[in-house]
């Protein structure tokens, strides 16, 4: 049986970190789960991606087993970040900031598999955040996105250029958005990869 690599088949993962480039998102579907608070220290945050993460392995597991027998990776982190008062989240007033933390489901997905992981974990694993989880579809559209290299705190210049591009050719829409490509528990900061996504009008 050979492992599904949906990063390289959806073609949205991969983009430079010297340039900035444009994409067109299409609606996909996500394990969603929504919070406020310094990602660095909330204990909210730390039990949202235990459960997303615990959820998204136990579907791909009965996918693996069931009938379908398909295997593929488990996609990676993603979060939407933005705050009520911009002023805090352009301020690094990291406890004012609002999150969307969510992993992409390949469309072998069903409602019906995620009812059945989210009581298996939550019975079984007893990680009871995973209840607060929702499957939904996400459409972002014209995107520009660039790839960052480095911990999050140097992320600012990356995000100018961005932003700068965006400017140039239209405005920004959406939301700050954000793919952590990296195991941070295991690989050094200035290794760290992360894709920084912003949802554009094109002018």
């Amino acid at each position: 049986m050979s492992k599904i690599d949906y990063k390289k088949e959806l073609g949205l993962y991969k983009p430079s970190a010297t340039r900035v480039s444009e994409v067109r998102v299409p609606t996909l579907n996500y394990l969603m789960i929504d919070g406020i608070g310094d990602p660095n220290t909330s204990p909210a945050y730390r039990d949202a991606v235990t459960a997303l993460f615990a959820v998204s392995y136990t579907i791909k597991f009965a996918i693996k087993r069931s009938e379908l027998t398909i295997d593929y990776g488990v996609m990676p982190l993603e979060g939407l970040w933005w705050a009520d008062d911009m002023n805090a989240f352009t301020g690094n007033d990291r406890s004012q900031w609002r999150w969307t933390m969510m992993i992409l489901q390949p469309k072998v997905v069903t409602a019906a598999h995620v009812r059945a992981a989210v009581a298996n974990v939550v019975e079984r694993k007893s990680i009871h955040t995973a209840a607060q989880l929702r499957f939904e579809k996400y459409t972002e559209g014209l995107c520009a996105q660039i790839l960052h290299r480095g911990p999050f705190t140097d992320e600012g210049p990356t995000i100018e250029r961005l932003h700068a591009y965006i400017a140039e050719r239209g405005q920004l829409t959406g939301k700050h958005h954000e793919i952590y490509l990296s195991d941070i528990r295991k690989a050094a900061p200035a290794k760290w990869k992360t894709i920084i996504r912003q949802p554009m009008l094109a002018g």
